[in-house]
């Protein structure tokens, strides 16, 4: 499952570089091509980072604490 998100991760990426440099918007011939809104890609990655983040980290943490004199 982690591999979806990274594969998702990665075409987020691609999309907000490609409206980061100028393709929000394009034309083919007569047609107009509109890509998502930045601000929802930035959403949707944040989402996706945070799933995998929660699906990457151990699921079992131990805290060290100092003994005590």
């Amino acid at each position: 499952m982690t591999a979806e998100y990274r594969v998702r991760r990665e075409s987020l990426m691609k999309a907000i570089e490609k409206i980061e440099n100028g393709a929000q918007e394009y034309r083919i011939g007569n047609r107009t091509v509109r890509r998502a809104d930045l601000a929802s890609l930035y959403a949707e990655l944040e989402r996706v980072e945070a799933k995998l983040s929660q699906l990457e980290r151990p699921s079992i943490t131990a805290a060290v604490l100092p003994r005590r004199r």
